[in-house]
Formats: C-alpha cells, sequence, structure tokens
C-alpha cells in the first residue's frame, strides 16, 4: 500500500503560499505581496509541511531559508504557480473594454502627474476599473501584482514589453524666503530621503554631491520634501514637474549639474493582446507625449 502522506490531497493555496515565501524570504514581505496577514502565511506553509511530512524552512531571525527538502519542492512549485498564471492570462485575453487593470508607479508620479490626467481616460472607457499602486516598494508584473507599470532605468526582464515615455527631469528648490538667505550668505541645508530610501537614485546623488552639508528634513516622500522646502526646511531635489507653476517654491543653486531619469512603461508579453490593459498602456503613451516638455523641463 502506498503511503498516506505521500497520496494526501495538496490544498494548491498552501503551495501558493509556499512558493511565495520562498521568493520573499520573510513573512512580512510576503504577507504584503499577497495582501493578507502574517499568520495567514505562516499558517499555510505549516500546512504544507505537515502535509509533506518534512520541514520546508529553517526558520532564522533574518527571515525564511529553504532546507534541502524545501528546494527540492520549489522547483514543482514555481512550475504550477506559472501554470496558473497562464491559465489566468489566457482567460483574460477578451475583447470587452471592461473590468480591472492595474498600475504601479511612484508615488510623485502618481500622486501629482497621473491622476490629475487621468479623467479622459475613464471618460472614454466607462467600464475599465484602475487601481494604482503607488510607493517604492517593487510590485512584480510576472507574479500579478500589477499588469502595467511605469518605473526608471531600462528594464532586463526578456519577457516585459517595454517602451521609453518620457525622461524626467530634476531641479533644485527652495521657499522663495529661503532663497533671500541664501543670497545674503546663509549656510544652505537640504530636505533629503530617509535612511529605507537610499536606494533610490536621487538620494544616492544628494549624498554624494552634499555629504558634508546637513540635511535638516528627511522623508522618503518627495511630495512631503516638496511641503518642507516649501515651508523652509532647505533645499530638496524635486522632478521639475512638482515645482512647475508652484509659486512657493523657485529654483536655487543653478550651476548644479543634475540627475535626469529615463521613465519606461513596462508590461508583460502576454497581456499586451488584452484590450483593457492595451488601452490604458496607449492612453499613457499618448499623455507622456503631450507632457514631454513638463516632464523634461523644458
Amino acid at each position: 500500500m502506498p503511503d498516506k502522506k505521500r497520496t494526501a490531497v495538496l490544498d494548491w493555496e498552501d503551495l501558493r503560499y509556499f512558493v511565495a515565501l520562498a521568493r520573499c524570504g520573510t513573512l512580512s514581505a510576503t504577507a504584503r505581496g499577497l495582501r493578507v496577514n502574517h499568520a495567514t502565511v505562516a499558517r499555510r506553509v505549516t500546512s504544507l509541511e505537515t502535509r509533506l511530512g518534512c520541514t520546508l524552512f529553517d526558520r532564522r531571525a533574518d527571515g525564511y531559508a529553504l532546507t534541502a527538502e524545501g528546494k527540492a519542492v520549489v522547483d514543482a512549485g514555481h512550475l504550477m504557480d506559472e501554470a496558473a498564471l497562464s491559465i489566468l492570462n489566457r482567460l483574460d485575453a477578451g475583447t470587452d473594454l471592461s473590468g480591472l487593470v492595474r498600475l504601479t508607479a511612484g508615488r510623485v508620479l502618481a500622486e501629482r502627474f497621473l491622476i490629475p490626467r487621468l479623467g479622459p481616460f475613464r471618460e472614454r472607457y466607462p467600464a475599465i476599473d484602475l487601481e494604482v499602486i503607488g510607493g517604492s516598494r517593487v510590485v512584480s508584473l510576472a507574479r500579478r501584482e500589477a499588469d502595467v507599470a511605469l518605473r526608471f532605468g531600462s528594464p532586463k526582464d526578456s519577457e516585459l514589453i517595454a517602451r521609453r515615455v518620457a525622461g524626467i527631469t530634476f531641479g533644485l528648490y527652495a521657499a522663495p524666503a529661503y532663497r533671500d538667505k541664501l543670497k545674503a550668505g546663509d549656510t544652505p541645508a537640504f530636505v533629503g530621503f530617509d535612511q529605507e530610501s537610499d536606494f533610490i537614485a536621487e538620494a544616492a546623488w544628494l549624498s554624494r554631491r552634499f555629504s558634508d552639508s546637513r540635511f535638516s528634513f528627511r522623508t522618503g516622500s518627495q511630495t512631503t520634501q516638496a511641503a518642507a522646502a516649501r515651508a523652509g526646511y532647505g533645499i530638496a531635489l524635486l522632478p521639475r514637474f512638482v515645482a512647475a507653476g508652484d509659486q512657493g517654491l523657485v529654483q536655487v543653486l543653478p550651476g548644479e549639474r543634475l540627475p535626469a531619469r529615463d521613465l519606461w512603461l513596462l508590461v508583460r508579453r502576454d497581456l499586451t493582446k488584452v484590450p483593457r490593459v492595451r488601452a490604458l498602456t496607449d492612453y499613457l503613451a499618448e499623455v507622456f507625449r503631450r507632457e514631454r516638455k513638463l516632464l523634461a523641463g523644458g
């Protein structure tokens, strides 16, 4: 008789949670990605270990590491996960311009540029629902955490269709009264990024260029940085489109050689045929083409 433990029916949800934890490495990151609480992730993984009769992870202080048994299981789990995603993508490829499309973009780009320009899209496609995921966390298109992404830097994933849609330029900005203090000889202070945002290219540029300067205010949000500069805390490095038309911000230190970033529109290759996704990507490309001078600081 075969071992009952080996013939027991697997719960596919348990396997999905296991693959996600193997990829993310911690309960908290996995829970955020799956939009559940960390106790659910732990319970699902424990359930799978019980069914298989082996330990799949070493529980460590810094996260979860696959055991030898876990490594043997994870490859098969990835294949099953990919097969499920392929089926979902195939079901998506209808002809209706309706349903949900999820777009991920940096928070300042979403809040200060995109959302005010999405009204005509809703009028043109009233049956398409939008979910905009803003923030610095990397959201995976491959794992269907989003359908469309706007990201800085040229992508390296061959499964993604990438289109360069804009060049984003930056400026150093302060309140008009703060500019007057600089002209009077005051030592400049800066508004910078917090420690959790040190991976952002603009944060690295500021730290490198003004390493000996005081940073009087720090935050991971460029919208909040603009508010701090407007309130007189110091000089902020901001995308020019954020400061455009803002009477509370003026450009300072004009001789500085400032960074610039290329913005890319990304979508999974198999989603390009989904009408609602194609409608959004075409609309976004149209918006960026129309606003290229604003984004480039022209």
